[in-house]
């Protein structure tokens, strides 16, 4: 039975306000590079991949300022790809400079709240598993959810990043209930899922894009909705 559902922060909770295409075009129009919603959404698919490969050999937390830089210039010029566009990595350098000064911020997908008070009302436990160099409490209280998770890591209090098994064995301490008890739920293949099931707890892939349509690696669903129902059926 399931007693617990930790959830990945950003992409599965949480999303950029204003959205990734809006951000990323403000950006990219001062380059003359014109960015279509289709492939601004391939293009991030690609980019968290690398990332997930990439912080899963060194955390960007151990990386030097200059090795940061160029991480970031290539995560941009993956995402600009995805609209068919190729540029350097001196210029994606240039545009991932200049999103940091487009304001935008982390919000709460509308599903995250109704979905978390739902589990909780079912008895179950709630909680967060996020590879950010933030604490779980804080990121919790900046997007309006502290009151809905029983617990928030992240790897800069676990020492450790997804799909390091370290991270997922600290929630589960937390928590206080076994690997086979609980149920990890992320958009990343790699560090989410691939992760989870390493340390023993079942996964599901929330694909709100739709950038892996047939995966079977695991439950699929598009929308945290879907959850509840598929928990149900997890425990038949």
């Amino acid at each position: 039975m399931i007693r617990a559902v930790f959830f990945d922060m950003y992409g599965t909770l949480a999303g950029f306000e204003p959205s990734r295409f809006e951000v990323q075009s403000e950006a990219c129009m001062d380059f003359g590079i014109a960015l279509t919603p289709g492939g601004v959404l391939r293009g991030y698919a690609e980019a968290d991949a690398h990332m997930s490969r990439e912080t899963s050999t060194l955390p960007l937390r151990a990386r030097s300022a200059a090795q940061r830089e160029r991480f970031f210039a290539e995560y941009e010029r993956l995402v600009i790809r995805g609209s068919g566009v190729e540029v350097s990595l001196e210029t994606a350098g240039r545009i991932w400079r200049r999103i940091q000064r487009i304001p935008y911020r982390l919000a709460a997908f509308d599903d995250a709240a109704p979905t978390l008070r739902l589990l909780r009302d079912r008895g179950l436990l709630t909680g967060m598993i996020s590879n950010i160099d933030r604490t779980g409490a804080d990121m919790a209280a900046d997007l309006g959810i502290a009151g809905l998770l029983d617990v928030a890591v992240t790897s800069i209090e676990a020492g450790a990043a997804k799909p390091a098994r370290a991270i997922f064995t600290a929630a589960l301490a937390r928590a206080d209930v076994e690997a086979r008890e609980a149920l990890h739920v992320g958009d990343q293949p790699s560090s989410d899922i691939e992760g989870a099931l390493g340390a023993g707890i079942a996964a599901a892939l929330i694909d709100r894009d739709g950038n892996h349509q047939g995966y079977d690696a695991c439950p699929r669903i598009e929308s945290l909705l879907e959850l509840p129902s598929l928990i149900e059926r997890m425990d038949a």
